[in-house]
């Protein structure tokens, strides 16, 4: 909990600090790859380096937890701490790096607001800060316990012993550890982190659904980026790694996880969300569930649609499942009260429907609204983004 006086203080600089947190950010990681290149070429996603994905996501986590310090003193933000340290658990961040980061994000806030930071409002924000790092590092320890790896250090070697190609942009990999070793356990739902050796020597992480649950391998789906700029480690996998390639994958992490229960289930997911989906989904039909499920997707058309096929074939093996696809551009045939975008109103959904969604921003907030709409909860619907996760300064 954070100082009574702190808690004014950082009530009263909360609007200067989130006015300028978009200049602080940029400046605080020129100043930290600066100091540790290594961290960009290594640790730091390139690509969300480059577009401002990543800046942005710093600046909507720390605005979100210094608000829920002083709005909600006697709540401590689980949910959005939960989620930073699985994300940061699955890139092996570790306690020594805290100090590094407050350092240059200090100095960020010192250049940026100059002398409206004086040491009353720099201790205070100090505070803020690390009331946020000792939770993530207290979460990350108990993760990399589970783990078997207290060090932080979870990726070992995996041998490629599968590629299957879902569609032209998505490749699924099938991966067994190179020392034999059993796998590790895992969740419907979560994702494992993944590094390989870029041409020029960089050692990039990403982190991919885990997207089935064979006995003999762990399975993960790779979608083709293109942007600006190109997805450089989809790229790296999807042309240079086959059958018999080594890279280095991480354990399981991931707090959006399938629950279990008897209550109706609903899956929902666009374009690429579909991995956490369809392992979700094929837990449900390994374990002979009988509650309900109600499976939506929604795609360009069928033939980027990954998974299509055991999307309709595990609804099927289901007693009480049924799949809504929606395509923007259908091939003739397909319903055109299902053609466009997501759209539920139409749907029975009861209210005490447990939801789990993934998939690009504004489909996630066109679907947790119409699912609010029809009165299922908000603490009931959970959901999951690839990438630097834009939503936590929104009360999502």
């Amino acid at each position: 909990m954070l100082s009574t006086r702190s808690t004014e203080i950082v009530r009263a600089t909360l609007p200067a600090v989130g006015g300028a947190i978009g200049e602080i950010t940029p400046l605080f990681y020129d100043k930290l790859f600066a100091d540790r290149p290594d961290l960009l070429r290594d640790l730091f996603n390139r690509g969300n380096q480059a577009n401002g994905s990543q800046r942005q996501a710093l600046a909507g986590a720390i605005a979100a937890f210094a608000t829920a310090l002083v709005e909600h003193p006697e709540v401590r933000p689980d949910a959005m701490l939960s989620r930073i340290a699985h994300k940061h658990a699955s890139l092996g961040i570790t306690p020594e790096q805290y100090p590094l980061v407050q350092r240059h994000l200090f100095a960020a806030i010192a250049e940026v607001l100059g002398d409206a930071v004086t040491p009353e409002v720099a201790a205070a924000w100090d505070e803020v800060y690390w009331l946020m790092a000792n939770a993530l590092i207290a979460i990350e320890a108990r993760l990399y316990e589970e783990a078997g790896a207290p060090d932080g250090d979870t990726r070992v070697p995996y041998r490629i012993v599968g590629r299957i190609r879902e569609t032209a942009e998505v490749t699924t990999f099938l991966v067994r550890p190179l020392d034999g070793r059993p796998l590790p356990a895992s969740r419907p739902g979560q994702y494992v982190s993944v590094q390989v050796e870029l041409p020029d020597g960089a050692r990039q992480i990403r982190q991919y659904s885990l997207s089935g649950h064979p006995d003999d391998a762990l399975q993960f789906s790779v979608k083709r980026l293109a942007g600006d700029p190109d997805g450089e480690v989809s790229h790296h996998l999807h042309d240079r790694l086959g059958v018999g390639d080594t890279l280095l994958v991480g354990a399981p992490f991931g707090d959006v996880v399938l629950g279990g229960g008897d209550a109706p289930v609903l899956l929902a997911s666009a374009g690429i969300g579909c991995t956490p989906m369809i392992g979700m989904l094929s837990h449900l039909a390994a374990t002979g569930a009988t509650r309900r499920v109600i499976a939506v997707h929604a795609d360009r058309g069928e033939s980027t649609h990954a998974f299509r096929t055991d999307l309709l074939q595990l609804t099927a093996k289901l007693p009480d499942a049924v799949a809504h696809i929606w395509y923007e551009e259908p091939e003739a045939g397909h319903p055109a009260d299902r053609t466009g975008r997501a759209d539920l109103t139409a749907i029975d959904i009861p209210a005490d429907t447990t939801a789990y969604l993934c998939g690009p921003l504004p489909f996630l907030r066109s679907v947790r609204t119409q699912l609010l709409a029809a009165g299922v909860a908000a603490a009931d619907i959970h959901y999951e983004v690839f990438g630097p996760d834009l939503w936590l300064g929104e009360g999502a």
